[in-house]
Protein backbone atom coordinates (compact mmCIF):
# COMPACT_ATOMS: atom_id res chain seq x y z
CA UNK A 1 0.00 0.00 0.00
CA UNK A 2 1.47 3.34 -1.04
CA UNK A 3 1.91 6.02 1.63
CA UNK A 4 1.10 9.65 0.87
CA UNK A 5 2.11 12.90 2.56
CA UNK A 6 -0.62 15.52 2.07
CA UNK A 7 0.49 19.15 2.04
CA UNK A 8 -1.98 22.04 2.01
CA UNK A 9 -2.45 25.07 4.24
CA UNK A 10 -6.24 24.53 4.23
CA UNK A 11 -7.29 21.78 6.64
CA UNK A 12 -10.47 21.02 4.68
CA UNK A 13 -8.45 20.50 1.48
CA UNK A 14 -6.21 18.03 3.32
CA UNK A 15 -9.33 16.31 4.61
CA UNK A 16 -10.78 16.05 1.10
CA UNK A 17 -7.64 14.42 -0.30
CA UNK A 18 -7.30 12.20 2.77
CA UNK A 19 -10.87 11.05 2.30
CA UNK A 20 -10.38 10.23 -1.40
CA UNK A 21 -7.14 8.36 -0.71
CA UNK A 22 -8.13 6.38 2.35
CA UNK A 23 -11.33 5.22 0.63
CA UNK A 24 -9.16 3.90 -2.19
CA UNK A 25 -6.66 1.95 -0.14
CA UNK A 26 -3.83 4.43 0.25
CA UNK A 27 -2.07 4.95 3.55
CA UNK A 28 -1.83 8.55 4.80
CA UNK A 29 1.77 8.93 5.96
CA UNK A 30 1.14 12.40 7.38
CA UNK A 31 0.03 15.95 6.74
CA UNK A 32 1.75 19.32 6.56
CA UNK A 33 0.30 22.84 6.50
CA UNK A 34 3.19 24.65 4.77
CA UNK A 35 6.29 24.02 2.71
CA UNK A 36 8.76 24.08 5.59
CA UNK A 37 6.70 21.51 7.49
CA UNK A 38 6.40 19.45 4.29
CA UNK A 39 10.19 19.20 3.95
CA UNK A 40 10.55 18.14 7.62
CA UNK A 41 7.78 15.53 7.33
CA UNK A 42 9.25 14.22 4.08
CA UNK A 43 12.60 13.61 5.81
CA UNK A 44 10.88 11.99 8.77
CA UNK A 45 8.33 9.83 6.95
CA UNK A 46 9.84 9.01 3.52
CA UNK A 47 6.40 8.74 1.86
CA UNK A 48 5.93 7.09 -1.55
CA UNK A 49 4.16 10.19 -2.82
CA UNK A 50 3.52 13.81 -1.84
CA UNK A 51 0.52 15.94 -2.85
CA UNK A 52 1.75 19.53 -2.64
CA UNK A 53 -0.31 22.69 -2.64
CA UNK A 54 1.38 25.54 -4.55
CA UNK A 55 0.40 28.63 -2.58
CA UNK A 56 1.15 28.35 1.14
CA UNK A 57 2.55 30.59 3.88
CA UNK A 58 6.18 30.35 5.11
CA UNK A 59 7.41 28.35 2.14
CA UNK A 60 5.43 27.79 -1.03
CA UNK A 61 4.99 24.44 -2.72
CA UNK A 62 7.54 25.08 -5.45
CA UNK A 63 10.30 25.88 -2.96
CA UNK A 64 9.33 22.84 -0.87
CA UNK A 65 9.36 20.69 -4.03
CA UNK A 66 12.90 21.86 -4.86
CA UNK A 67 14.11 21.06 -1.34
CA UNK A 68 12.45 17.63 -1.35
CA UNK A 69 14.07 16.84 -4.72
CA UNK A 70 17.45 17.75 -3.19
CA UNK A 71 16.82 15.30 -0.34
CA UNK A 72 15.59 12.58 -2.69
CA UNK A 73 15.96 13.02 -6.45
CA UNK A 74 13.46 10.23 -7.01
CA UNK A 75 10.73 11.79 -4.87
CA UNK A 76 7.27 11.64 -6.44
CA UNK A 77 5.41 14.91 -5.99
CA UNK A 78 2.03 15.90 -7.45
CA UNK A 79 1.21 19.60 -7.30
CA UNK A 80 -2.24 20.88 -6.37
CA UNK A 81 -3.13 24.18 -7.96
CA UNK A 82 -6.08 26.50 -8.13
CA UNK A 83 -7.39 27.55 -11.52
CA UNK A 84 -5.23 30.19 -13.20
CA UNK A 85 -1.89 29.09 -11.75
CA UNK A 86 -0.57 27.77 -15.07
CA UNK A 87 2.79 29.55 -14.90
CA UNK A 88 3.40 28.17 -11.41
CA UNK A 89 2.44 24.68 -12.59
CA UNK A 90 4.99 24.93 -15.43
CA UNK A 91 7.57 26.06 -12.86
CA UNK A 92 6.72 23.08 -10.69
CA UNK A 93 6.98 20.57 -13.54
CA UNK A 94 10.36 22.02 -14.51
CA UNK A 95 11.42 21.70 -10.87
CA UNK A 96 10.60 17.99 -10.87
CA UNK A 97 6.89 17.61 -10.08
CA UNK A 98 5.44 14.49 -11.73
CA UNK A 99 1.91 15.78 -12.34
CA UNK A 100 -0.63 18.27 -11.09
CA UNK A 101 -4.26 18.25 -10.05
CA UNK A 102 -6.54 21.26 -10.09
CA UNK A 103 -8.84 22.40 -7.31
CA UNK A 104 -11.67 21.81 -6.66
CA UNK A 105 -10.55 18.18 -6.54
CA UNK A 106 -12.37 15.51 -8.49
CA UNK A 107 -11.79 12.10 -6.95
CA UNK A 108 -11.27 10.28 -10.27
CA UNK A 109 -8.71 12.84 -11.48
CA UNK A 110 -6.82 12.68 -8.18
CA UNK A 111 -6.69 8.88 -8.31
CA UNK A 112 -5.74 8.81 -11.97
CA UNK A 113 -2.79 11.17 -11.35
CA UNK A 114 -1.60 9.22 -8.33
CA UNK A 115 -1.83 5.83 -10.03
CA UNK A 116 0.00 7.19 -13.07
CA UNK A 117 2.81 8.68 -10.98
CA UNK A 118 3.21 5.57 -8.82
CA UNK A 119 3.23 3.46 -11.98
Amino acid sequence: MASVLIVDDAAFMRMMIKDILSKNGFEIAGEAANGAEAVEKFKELSPDLVTMDITMPEMDGIQALKEIKQIDGGAKVIMCSAMGQQSMVIDAIQSGAKDFIVKPFQADRVLEAIKKVLG
